[in-house]
Order: C-alpha cells, then sequence, then structure tokens
C-alpha cells in the first residue's frame, strides 16, 4: 500500500474556486478511474491558504496506470480548461509518495 500527499498552493483569491472544482468535478474524475480517495483538508492554523489531499494506491504500478488515465481524459482537459479561463488557479503543487511503516495503523 502507499499513499500520495499532495498540497496545493492557490493563487491569490483562487482558493473557492480550487475547491469548488475538486468538490463538483476532479472527485468524480477521481471515482471514474478508481483514485482512492483518504480525505481533503485545508489548513486550520497555518500562514498559507492551500488545499491538501491524499490518495491511497496499491502500488506504485496502480498509481501510474490510474493517474496518467485520468490526466489523458479529454473531458478532464475540458472542465480544467473551464475552471481557468479567467487565469490559472494554482501557483504550485507539491506531492510525495508515502509508504506506510511496519508500525504504521494505516497499511
Amino acid at each position: 500500500m502507499i499513499y500520495e500527499l499532495r498540497e496545493y498552493l492557490p493563487l491569490p483569491g483562487k482558493m473557492s474556486t480550487l475547491s469548488q472544482r475538486f468538490a463538483n468535478h476532479t472527485v468524480g474524475f477521481f471515482k471514474k478511474y478508481g483514485i482512492e480517495v483518504v480525505g481533503f483538508w485545508t489548513e486550520e492554523i497555518g500562514s498559507s491558504s492551500q488545499l491538501v489531499y491524499m490518495l491511497k494506491y496499491d502500488d506504485l504500478g496502480e498509481k501510474e496506470k490510474r493517474w496518467n488515465a485520468f490526466q489523458a481524459d479529454p473531458e478532464w482537459h475540458k472542465l480544467r480548461a473551464e475552471s481557468e479561463k479567467d487565469g490559472p488557479l494554482v501557483a504550485e503543487i507539491r506531492n510525495r509518495i508515502l509508504r506506510p511503516t511496519s508500525f504504521s495503523p494505516s497499511q
């Protein structure tokens, strides 16, 4: 089992639009491609506004297969372009692949 931690740092004033895109569209594409969402979070205390989420996969091969299929979907490209008609939403995306330790309750 592996987890992918993704952090989106939106451009100023774009957090609401980014959140709406995830809630109304991206989550549906994740379901379509069998990408399991562990959760979405925003910072309660901190200096930056960001959207953080975690995905779960059986292994790196599954992650690559599912993520690449999602990224290649023409409907996704259309919706993404539509959501960015007034300019990009995200300044930076960070992602990390995490593997649970032997003593982690998340196996």
